[in-house]
């Protein structure tokens, strides 16, 4: 059986996959000048990406980024699935607004000028670390119920007055 997401799940959901998917879906179209400002950057936090080509790494990027959009969008991908993605994913471009130099103020996370673009992806990453806590909040309101029942039960023989 498909659980839908909770209702407080939903505005976060939609707000953050339609921003990601749209993201992906530009990068797709992305000229070669721009494929290597992509990787470029990239290059910088992670100089492991070097060894991948400009329009390659930025396609994977977009794939990356429509996956992630699509988890969020689609409403049979359980929330904690979702988060987990939206975690790992908004997680290494966080890491990107860390290890860049000029993104933020010396010996601060504030951003710079430079850094504010970047720094949209701390409020992504505390959106999927949230969407990860979701089946425990589910769990704590149905042992709850469970708890509220037992006791209606025992206390007013079956009949809740509650």
């Amino acid at each position: 059986m498909v659980q839908l997401p909770e209702a407080r799940d939903l505005a976060p959901r939609l707000a953050t996959g339609a921003f990601i998917l749209n993201s992906g879906l530009t990068k797709l179209r992305a000229d070669q000048a721009t494929a290597e400002a992509v990787h470029g950057l990239a290059c910088v936090a992670y100089p492991f990406l070097d060894r991948i080509p400009a329009e390659r790494f930025t396609r994977l990027l977009a794939c990356s980024e429509l996956a992630v959009g699509g988890a969020l969008l689609a409403p049979f991908v359980p929330t904690r699935l979702a988060g987990l993605a939206l975690t790992g994913f908004s997680g290494g471009l966080f890491g990107l607004y860390l290890r860049v130099p000029g993104m933020r103020q010396e010996g601060s996370l504030r951003p710079t000028q430079d850094g504010v673009p970047m720094a949209k992806d701390t409020w992504m990453l505390g959106i999927g670390l949230g969407f990860l806590g979701a089946a425990g909040r589910r769990r704590r309101a149905a042992a709850a119920r469970y708890r509220h029942s037992v006791h209606c039960r025992r206390r007013h023989r079956g009949r809740c007055r509650c």
